[in-house]
Order: structure tokens, then sequence, then C-alpha cells
């Protein structure tokens, strides 16, 4: 074959192939395009759907038509049912993706800990004001705002509207998100600019991050310039979270809770809400203040639970009222621990007496497992969700007793391997 023929054949084949390429991808588009219509009319009958409970809000036609008219799910966030991903009960929240040591990270802590005793001294008359009239501390206002948004230095990454639509529409809590963004869209029509409604995924927003229905009610004008400002006026910001925790039971004079030191017969299988009593019915425990200072009389007669987020791997605490206060402000263990040890630090104390053990993240299979397991052995398993939360800490622990194994409350492979062994006796 001559040079020639052999160059219009390549240049031949080369042509086919882009127009086979070119066909194919009009077949496929084409194949898509009845699936795209499909979704593009369920998206838009969806929205049309929310606007009797926008204009039930007050929100009007015109902002309503101008926040949702462009909408495009967010496809990238967390925490969405999507064919072919799994939706996860932790979305994004290192609060439930990280080990326990990994997330209170000791430097870290001091980090912010040194911060928040500096902004004590900058922001002196307004955290005096706060504790006159909100009866919180000032000391955990500081470290909310601190595990929040690291004082305002973290930027929030999304936009709130986008965010709380995405999840109202393909979230795993859809409800609860279709009532945020009825909120959001109120925040709007009250003449927030969009602009400054920047949020977490979940559509938190301002330096302590307020979802959009905590803004009408706790929202707080402390500066007095007429408008809530959460977002750059530290006062308001600052005054609102602490009034969101007055308005969640926070009792004013009260810490959050005391590290211990587990005994034989007081282990980590004790955790829990449902095995509260008083520290004197722990203290004939044999449950002691890690730091080795005594009970008083007052804290005897406190009632407190047993909150090992380590299991039998970290430190171990008898958590107050105030513990769950700070746990309805974000629905983790880790994040009231956070908060409530950064208070601490910025008001002078020290660090953990046990140190964090190497527990590393855990296979969300395994825990279902785990967990499914127990569930079949008549364990009474809150759900199965393939997390370590306090439920399954404690009935891993009631397990571990009930079949003499070593007490560490913590979904081990050693655990799982005992409970397949049993199982195939």
């Amino acid at each position: 074959m001559s040079r020639h023929l052999r160059t219009f054949a390549r240049v031949h084949a080369f042509l086919c192939s882009r127009l086979l390429a070119a066909g194919l991808a009009l077949l496929m588009a084409a194949m898509l395009l009845p699936q795209a219509a499909a979704a593009d009319a369920k998206l838009d009958a969806w929205i049309e759907g929310l606007w009797p409970e926008a204009q039930a809000a007050g929100v009007s036609r015109a902002t309503f038509d101008a926040a949702l008219k462009s909408f495009k799910p967010d496809l990238k966030l967390p925490d969405l049912e999507l064919p072919g991903r799994r939706a996860s009960g932790s979305g994004g929240q290192a609060e439930f993706t990280r080990a326990p040591g990994d997330y209170l990270d000791r430097a870290y802590l001091m980090r912010l800990a040194a911060t928040g005793r500096d902004l004590l001294a900058k922001h002196k008359a307004t955290l005096e004001r706060i504790e006159r009239e909100l009866g919180v501390d000032r000391y955990s206002v500081l470290a909310i705002w601190g595990r929040e948004t690291a004082f305002g230095h973290h930027k929030l990454p999304h936009d709130a509207i986008t965010a709380v639509a995405t999840q109202a529409y393909l979230g795993r809590r859809k409800e609860m998100f279709r009532a945020e963004l009825i909120a959001a869209l109120r925040m709007l029509e009250a003449g927030i600019p969009r602009a400054r409604m920047r949020s977490s995924w979940a559509g938190a927003m301002g330096l302590t991050q307020f979802m959009p229905s905590e803004y009408f009610v706790h929202a707080h004008d402390l500066d007095g310039d007429g408008k809530a400002d959460i977002w750059t006026s530290v006062p308001d910001a600052l005054a609102s979270a602490a009034s969101q925790l007055k308005g969640k039971g926070w009792v004013a004079g009260q810490t959050w809770g005391y590290e211990v030191k587990l005994t034989r017969e007081a282990d980590c299988g004790y955790e829990g809400p449902t095995q509260a009593r008083t520290i004197a019915d722990w203290a004939k425990l044999g449950l002691k203040r890690a730091n080795g200072r005594p009970w008083t009389e007052q804290q005897l007669a406190l009632e407190a639970y047993l909150m090992s987020p380590a299991g039998g791997y970290g430190p171990s605490f008898l958590v107050l009222e105030n513990y769950k206060v700070i746990r309805r402000y974000n629905m983790s263990d880790l994040y009231a621990v956070f908060v409530g040890h950064l208070a601490d630090r910025i008001a002078g104390a020290g660090d953990f007496v046990t140190p964090w053990g190497g527990t590393g993240p855990q296979k969300t299979s395994n825990i279902e497992e785990i967990q499914t397991r127990l569930t079949s052995l008549g364990y009474d398993v809150e759900k199965i969700d393939g997390k370590v939360g306090s439920n399954t800490r404690k009935v891993i622990g009631l397990y571990e007793r009930a079949n003499n194994l070593k007490v560490d409350c913590w979904p081990s492979d050693a655990v799982l391997d005992h409970m397949r062994r049993s199982a195939s006796r």
C-alpha cells in the first residue's frame, strides 16, 4: 500500500471512530432525555408543592420564585438518598466519621483554648452581660463559638438555600429539612441577603451555626442596633448561642460533667441516660473523680449518667443536665464532650487525665452486623445504623459482661468474631 493510501486509511479510520463516538453520544443523550425530563418535572412539581407552606409562613411569591426558580440539587452533599449511593446517618459530620481521640485532638483544643482566653478579655463586657441576662457562663459560650467556626476563622462553604433544599428534596431527613427550607425562605423575606446566608452542608449559619428554624426563636440583638446579626456581630452571635442554650434547659451555675475512673463494679456497660443515678450512688459503686479531688456534698446530690465516648479506650465522664443541653445544640456525644472540655480549658483547666486509646474509625458494615446480632440475641439496640453511639457501646458492654469477655464496650473485630463463632456452634 502506498504512503498516500496508508494516510487515507488512517484518516478514514479516525473519522469513522469519531463519527461512531458522536453517534453513541447522541444515542445515549436521546435515551437519557426522557429521564432528565422526568426528573425535572418531578423537581418542578416538588417546588410548586412547597408554595402553599411558604405562603402560609409569610413568604411572598416573588421571594419564593427568586430563591427556587433556578434550584438544582447539590449531589455532592452528604446524607442524601441517591440510587447506588449509601445514605448514611452520619452525614458529613466529623462527630460521626472520626475516631474519638482524633476528634478531641489535644493540640487543636489547646490552640482553641488559648484563643478563647484572649477573647475573654476582648469581649469581657459582652460576656458579663450574657451571664447576667441569660444565665449561661462565658466559657461555654466561647466554647460553642470555638467548636462551630474556630472563632469565625472557618468559612462556611455552602449556599444555605441550596443546602437545605437539597436535603429536603433528596436527603434522609426530608421532613425536618422541609421545615428548615421554609424557615430559610422566611429569612430571605425578612430582608437577610442571600449572599450572607453561607452555611454548613446542613444549612447551619453564622458564627455559632444557627439552623434557620432556630434563628426566629433564639436570634438575639445584644448590640442594640435593631437587628439580630449572627454573621458579623460577635455580641449578637454569642448572645444568640446563649439564648439557644437557655431555651434548651441550661442550668445556671452548673458544669457539664466530671471525668471519672471506671471500676470493675461500674464499667462502661453502665453507660447511657437510662442508667442515670445520683453521684452519691455512683460513688457507692466506686467511681471517683479522675483528678483525685473528692466529691462535695453538693455534687453527690446531683443526678448524672455515665458517658464513655471511646468505650474502655479513653476518658469516661459522669455528665449532668448541661451536657444534655449542649447535646441538644448538636446531637453528638463527642460534640458535647468537646464543648464542655473546651469550656473547662478556657476557664483554666488542663488535659484529660485518661489518654485516648487507639480505637480508630470502625467499619460501618461491622458495626451494623454487631447491632443486628445483638438485636437477634434480645439486646435492646435502639437502631441499626452503623454508628458507635452510647446505646451501642452499652449493649456491647452487656454482651461482653455476659460472656466473660474483656468489657471495653467497643465494636471490635474480637467482639464480632466471638458473636460469629457463638452463632455457628
